[in-house]
């Protein structure tokens, strides 16, 4: 691990502030991704914030009749809330689905949704990796992609988002809200959030340098059956190959978005209107532009057999 300087901060504001006086710094909280990336010198900031001190740690009722859940909630504590099991099982179910019990009491609401890729070529420096070194290329197209992108991939990329948390936000239309080191605040509907890879698999999100989330915004619940169902090698502290967040309505309607797919969590809302047709005419829409690997092509057919799945529990519930 590299020298790095630190800080605590005790606002927002200030935290955004501090992060324009230091190009490259981070924002560390749980730290449960960014320290080993640290170790590992995947990431070598020369400046931490510390923001565990800010008092974005609640989760609140809305005036909309939704949640605001504070970037700093950790994912034990939002998935055991009665709210968010009782309105959002689909986020509660998500959140129990990733990482262990430790890490869970450590990660954050912002952290989770910043996590970076799994991508082993990423994670190992001897490999070309565009999103670890621009413009080096990408291991990962020609080498092993069995747990990689199969729909949103470039020439330059084909990571995956692992993030189980993401998926049901992206299934519910959260919004993420921050605060810009000029003090100004704005809001991003998570389905903008994070970026598909291009040419710029490097830049993951839509945050500007030293932008720091402060909550993330649920609507007002919707109902429904929510699942979320997640496939992987093993049966905890692994990432998943496909995952399925679904919200299905008593007359068959309702939303879905994939997880361990594409770059980012994915969602075609157009192809949630095959949903009363089944899995395989839903399928179709949704992974319509998929471009698969050797590898991971086995990825189409599990999307389609577990969607098949989640609707069968869905109608039985």
């Amino acid at each position: 691990m590299r020298p790095f300087t630190y800080e605590r901060v005790s606002s927002p504001a200030e935290a955004a502030a501090a992060a324009a006086r230091h190009p490259g710094a981070r924002f560390v909280a749980g730290g449960t991704n960014l320290l080993d990336l640290m170790k590992l010198e995947i990431e070598t900031p020369a400046h931490l914030i510390d923001v565990n001190g800010l008092a974005l740690d609640k989760i609140e009722a809305t005036d909309e009749g939704g949640l605001r859940i504070g970037a700093l909630v950790r994912n034990t504590d939002l998935a055991a809330d009665e709210r968010v099991r009782r309105d959002y099982g689909v986020l509660a179910r998500a959140l129990v689905a990733g990482a262990s019990g430790q890490l869970r009491n450590m990660a954050t609401t912002a952290g989770n949704l910043l996590q970076r890729t799994r991508c082993p070529y990423f994670y190992d420096t001897n490999q070309p990796c565009n999103k670890r070194e621009p413009g080096s290329g990408c291991g990962a197209i020609g080498g092993f992609s069995r747990p990689l992108a199969i729909v949103g991939v470039s020439e330059a990329c084909i990571a995956t988002h692992p993030s189980d948390m993401a998926v049901a936000m992206r299934v519910l239309d959260a919004t993420v809200e921050t605060i810009k080191p000029d003090g100004s605040k704005r809001s991003i509907p998570i389905a903008e959030f994070h970026r598909l890879p291009g040419d710029t698999p490097h830049i993951e999100t839509m945050l500007m340098p030293g932008e720091l989330i402060t909550a993330v915004t649920l609507p007002k619940p919707v109902g429904g059956v929510q699942i979320y169902r997640k496939v992987r090698d093993r049966a905890s502290f692994a990432f998943a190959l496909v995952s399925v967040a679904a919200i299905v309505q008593r007359d068959g309607t309702g939303r879905v978005a994939l997880g361990g797919v594409a770059h980012k969590p994915w969602r075609v809302e157009e192809a949630e209107a095959e949903m009363p047709k089944g899995a395989k005419a839903v399928t179709a829409r949704l992974l319509a532009d998929a471009k698969p690997t050797p590898e991971n092509a086995f990825k189409l057919k599990l999307v389609e057999r577990t969607l098949a799945a989640v609707l069968a529990e869905a109608k039985g519930a």
